[in-house]
C-alpha cells in the first residue's frame, strides 16, 4: 500500500511531463536533480559551521563539505559521520544532499564531511570507490585538526551513497585502520547484477525504474564483469565478518528494497551488530523529500538517533 503523499508525488511527476533521468544527457541530469530538490526537500536547517574542505585523492583533490551541529562550542571535539550522496554514481553533489546532511548533524550531535566523488561517466569505476576510501583515510588522519573524535567516525550515504559507504567500511577493515563506529547505509545499491526479486516487482512506475538503474550503471560501468567486483557489488564481498554496526534503511517500493535486506541479513548471518528498517510504504530517494513525505522526517530521526547510539557506545566501549 503505497503512502498516500508518495503517490501524489508520482502523480504530480506525471502531469508535469518532467522526463526520466534515463531520457537525458549526464549533464541535463545533474542540472534537473539540482533544481527540483527545493520543490521536495524542507528548507535547510541552521547549523553551527559549515567549512570548505579538500583531502588528497588519487587523482587530484576531493571537496569535501564539514558541518559541525549547532549548539556546540568551536572547540568541542565531535563524533563524525563522512558522508557520500546518492546519484547513480552520476549526478548528485554536495548540494543536493545538504539539508539532509545538516538534518543528521544536528540530530546526531555530530559533525558531517560530505564528499564530492568523482563520477561517471567522466570518470568510470573504480573511481568513486577510491575518492571515497581517499576521503575517509584523510578525514582520520586529520581528525585532530578537524576537532574530531577519530575513535568515533562512521560512514554512510543513500543509494549509491549507500554503495559507497558499505565499500569504504570494508576497505578500512581489510587495510586494519580505521576502526569505524557505525555504517549508516540508506536504500544501498549492493549488487550491480540487479537480480534481486525487488528489480522486477518494482521496476516500473516508482521513480527509480529498471531504465533509470541501468542508465546509472552504464554510465558508471563500462565493462559487466566489474559487476561482480566488491567494490561495486559489495553483497558479493566473500566475507562480511568483523564489520562496524550498522543500520540498514530500504523503502518497500523501491527496486532495491530486496538487495538492501540480503547485505543487512548477510551483515547478521556473519556475526555483526545490524538494524533492518523497512518503510514499506516508501518509493526510493524519499528520505530527501521531508518538504512534501511525512515519513521522510521520521526516517532521518531514525538515523539521528541511530548515529548517537552509536557513538555513545563507541564512547562507552572506551
Amino acid at each position: 500500500m503505497l503512502d498516500p503523499q508518495a503517490r501524489a508525488l508520482l502523480d504530480l511527476i506525471e502531469q508535469r511531463g518532467i522526463p526520466p533521468t534515463h531520457t537525458l544527457s549526464p549533464a541535463d541530469a545533474r542540472r534537473y536533480y539540482r533544481e527540483r530538490r527545493a520543490a521536495t526537500q524542507p528548507e535547510p536547517p541552521p547549523i553551527g559551521e559549515a567549512r570548505e574542505l579538500q583531502a588528497p585523492g588519487p587523482h587530484g583533490p576531493i571537496p569535501l563539505r564539514m558541518l559541525r551541529p549547532v549548539g556546540v562550542s568551536k572547540d568541542a571535539v565531535l563524533p563524525a559521520l563522512v558522508f557520500f550522496h546518492g546519484g547513480g554514481w552520476v549526478i548528485g553533489d554536495l548540494d543536493t544532499h545538504d539539508t539532509l546532511c545538516r538534518q543528521l548533524a544536528n540530530g546526531a550531535g555530530c559533525a558531517v564531511l560530505a564528499v564530492d566523488y568523482r563520477m561517471g561517466p567522466e570518470h568510470r569505476f573504480p573511481a568513486a570507490a577510491e575518492d571515497c576510501i581517499a576521503a575517509l583515510n584523510w578525514v582520520v588522519r586529520e581528525a585532530t585538526a578537524l576537532g574530531l573524535d577519530a575513535s568515533r567516525i562512521a560512514v554512510g550515504g543513500d543509494s549509491a551513497g549507500g554503495n559507497l559507504a558499505a565499500v569504504v567500511a570494508l576497505a578500512a577493515r581489510d587495510a586494519g585502520a580505521p576502526a569505524l563506529a557505525y555504517q549508516l547505509l540508506i536504500y544501498p545499491a549492493t549488487d550491480m547484477r540487479a537480480v534481486a526479486p525487488s528489480h522486477a516487482r518494482n521496476g516500473q512506475g516508482y521513480l527509480l525504474t529498471a531504465d533509470t538503474i541501468a542508465w546509472f550503471h552504464d554510465h558508471y560501468i563500462d565493462d559487466r564483469r566489474h559487476d561482480l567486483d566488491w567494490r561495486a557489488s559489495p553483497l558479493l564481498h566473500p566475507d562480511l565478518k568483523g564489520l562496524p554496526p550498522a543500520l540498514v534503511l530500504t523503502a518497500g517500493y523501491d527496486p532495491l528494497r530486496d538487495e538492501g535486506l540480503q547485505y543487512a541479513q548477510r551483515l547478521s548471518e556473519a556475526g555483526n551488530r545490524v538494524s533492518y528498517v523497512c518503510f514499506e510504504r516508501q518509493i526510493h530517494g524519499f528520505i530527501l523529500m521531508g518538504k512534501v513525505i511525512d515519513e521522510a522526517n521520521d526516517a532521518v530521526g531514525c538515523c539521528a538517533a541511530a548515529l548517537m547510539r552509536a557513538f555513545d557506545n563507541a564512547v562507552n566501549k572506551a
